[in-house]
């Protein structure tokens, strides 16, 4: 029996206003998620039981579509639900989240398991009446029937058992590690406690160490978070080394202090468990089952992908330590140079190679005109507009909302929430979500996406300077942003960015590029006192320096990418340390570097099943976004408006209505081809 509603509880009501509707975050408190999430959950079951046992004949009407839109409040408190998870974390949600995650989880169970719903599917998949759909009906068919043998619509009971308590386990675990390494961030830092400790950090950056410490109530001078967007820049500038490594050693090593918070106990129950699970889904190992419904298909392509990159890398790296240790004895020192040491000495090559300083250029780089240029770039590459809403409700003060509109018609298309900073009860990094997918079943339902990211915000009447590599996040999450915004599709399990996940980050990974456009520099990148804009001199440094350090970013980038792959390719236990020094040995690492996630603090592969042996996956992308920029250098440039408007065409604007591979060759004319990316990056290509 259905628990009986609160009518009360405003996380159970429809969203109201505007667009269609949108979340009223000033209504919302943590104590309404639990019995809205438990009654929604009991709603969606019985919408899912209704359709299984609909005596009439299966039809896509009465069994995909029905699906399609069945779960609409769990969907919306859901997504509510994930804004505080990843925002507005605190111990009071986290006791929720925790008793939550397992029950969200049994959801998708119910579903896939459900004999007679799986039974319905099946008859239509294999019906020859099927031809009578249409192609974007077909694909939704063939989405949902190869989703639910996937996930084990045709094991037996007692299989099907052990695989739904294996889910729910370890939804518990995704929350714990989330939990763990959230708390690692937030309760660790580097106090700056004298005037010395801010040698070299840039005026506007030991502004925001002050503000943090003042936040934080710490009787020091300042603070630096314990977050990418703070250790970078500090390890970048600073010229103390020894506080370099005090930076260096907290950053890499969270997660893995042996403390309450250490996570290796529990990503090894998350290995075993994966591996448990897909043994009794009839795959070898758990990485052959996450790249079963990727563009890759098999593990073996995806590494060999990285072995063709990783040699030419490494090289790079090689060529680039020399160069900087070259730096440190002409400066009569006397060590090697170590991973706390590379991102300063890199930056000293940088200016001394380029006359480039990142210093510099980042007096151009104020966050909002950046943000202005991304919507001028939306605007000439697919006729978007940008209009501010100030009557929308936000989860935090931070935040700030668009309506995204057709900019010749003036016809809304979307919404787009913006929260930029970082605060405590945030996880680090960058990302985009869709808090509303776009479809058209009944209505049209216009998308609601969000870009987050951890900029320091230091002082209110200064603007928020942000680096060349910020700058570059920013526009790579605006490209997911895109592609959940112009998405123009019926279905929303078709909708978006719901495409493989090794071609979800190829419109991400393409749309960086625009940054270093001299459009969009001698427009945006204006000096944050004079508002000159960058020199004709400066932006062609940029251009020649554009593959400086690339090396750094690739090596880093790939070796977390083989030991993702390789940790799900193994069956047996591990143990995180000894394994990661076996593969980075076997990888021949430089020592010099890093991970860009080490084992105890990789998000991306142990907070959810999303990139787990799947992190290949940027560079999977960057090998279709090379050779996709290339379509615009062949053409007439970077805002080539008959390749663009191709590139809406094929791409941004269908979701997963198509084959990805198909997609890709009806943008390009041509399957993706990897000697583009070596171009790109400047390394080179074997004959």
């Amino acid at each position: 029996m259905k628990t009986p509603i609160n009518l009360n509880n405003p996380l159970l009501r429809d969203w109201t206003g505007p667009y269609g509707g949108v979340p009223d975050f000033s209504t919302y408190t943590i104590s309404d998620f639990k019995p809205a999430i438990e009654f929604a959950i009991q709603e969606k079951l019985e919408e899912i039981d209704k359709i299984a046992n609909n005596p009439e004949r299966p039809s896509f009407d009465n069994t995909i579509k029905a699906l399609e839109i069945s779960g609409e409040k769990l969907d919306r408190i859901h997504s509510v639900y994930g804004i505080y998870r990843s925002n507005l974390s605190s111990p009071e949600f986290n006791i929720v989240d925790t008793e939550m995650s397992p029950k969200l989880a049994e959801i998708s169970d119910k579903l896939y398991q459900n004999e007679k719903l799986f039974s319905r599917i099946e008859s239509l998949y294999k019906s020859e009446n099927k031809e009578n759909l249409s192609n974007e009906q077909k694909r939704l068919l063939w989405v949902y029937y190869s989703d639910f043998v996937r996930e084990g619509a045709e094991l037996n009971k007692n299989e099907k058992e052990k695989v739904a308590k294996i889910n729910q386990e370890l939804a518990g675990l995704f929350t714990l590690f989330s939990q763990k390494l959230l708390a690692e961030e937030n309760d660790q830092y580097l106090e700056l406690k004298t005037e010395a400790d801010f040698n070299g950090l840039p005026e506007e950056f030991k502004n925001a160490a002050i503000a943090e410490a003042k936040e934080r109530n710490l009787n020091v001078l300042g603070c630096i978070g314990n977050t990418r967007s703070s250790i970078e820049p500090f390890l970048t500038f600073s010229n103390q080394r020894n506080l370099r490594e005090k930076a260096f050693d907290i950053f890499v090593k969270r997660g893995d202090n042996g403390n309450e918070n250490d996570t290796n106990e529990t990503l090894i129950s998350i290995l075993r468990l994966r591996s448990e699970k897909a043994k009794i889904l009839g795959f070898n190992n758990f990485a052959e089952w996450s790249l079963s419904n990727k563009m890759a298909k098999d593990p073996q392509k995806t590494l060999d992908l990285m072995h063709s990159v990783w040699k030419p890398a490494v090289e790079k790296v090689k060529n680039d330590v020399a160069s900087m240790q070259g730096m440190v004895d002409g400066e009569n020192e006397n060590f090697k140079i170590q991973p706390w040491d590379y991102r300063f000495y890199a930056e000293k090559v940088r200016k001394a190679k380029y006359d480039l300083d990142q210093n510099e250029i980042k007096q151009y780089l104020q966050l909002e005109n950046l943000r202005e240029g991304m919507f001028w770039t939306a605007g000439e590459l697919f006729d978007l507009g940008f209009k501010q809403l100030f009557d929308v409700p936000v989860y935090h003060s931070d935040v700030r909302v668009w309506e995204v509109n057709n900019k010749n018609t003036g016809e809304p298309i979307g919404l787009w929430y913006f929260d930029p900073y970082a605060r405590l009860g945030k996880r680090s990094g960058a990302w985009m979500n869709s808090h509303r997918d776009q479809q058209k079943i009944n209505v049209n339902v216009l998308p609601i996406v969000s870009n987050n990211c951890n900029f320091i915000k230091g002082n209110s009447d200064e603007p928020v300077l942000i680096s060349w590599d910020d700058a570059t996040t920013l526009f790579h999450e605006f490209g997911h942003a895109l592609h959940g915004l112009c998405s123009n599709v019926t279905y929303p399990s078709l909708s978006g960015t719901s495409v493989a996940r090794d071609y979800v980050e190829f419109p991400s990974q393409l749309l960086e590029h625009w940054l270093a456009t001299p459009e969009v520099l001698n427009k945006f990148a204006l000096h944050y006192k004079t508002n000159e804009p960058l020199s004709g001199s400066l932006v062609e440094r940029i251009g020649q320096a554009a593959n400086f350090n690339e090396g750094f970013a690739t090596v880093e980038t790939i070796s977390s990418s083989f030991v993702d792959m390789k940790l799900h390719l193994r069956t047996e236990t591990i143990n995180p340390h000894d394994f990661e020094k076996e593969v980075l040995k076997e990888i021949n690492m430089p020592s010099e570097i890093v991970m860009r996630h080490r084992i105890p603090q990789f998000a991306h592969i142990f907070s959810s099943d999303g990139y787990a042996a799947g992190y290949y996956s940027y560079l999977w992308a960057d090998v279709i976004n090379a050779d996709a920029y290339e379509a615009f250098l062949e053409g007439n440039g970077p805002f080539d408006k008959v390749i663009s408007k191709r590139l809406y065409d094929t791409v941004l604007s269908v979701g997963n209505t198509i084959d990805n591979e198909e997609m890709y060759e009806n943008f390009r004319g041509h399957a993706p081809q990897s000697d583009a990316l070596m171009r790109a990056r400047n390394f080179p290509v074997e004959s």
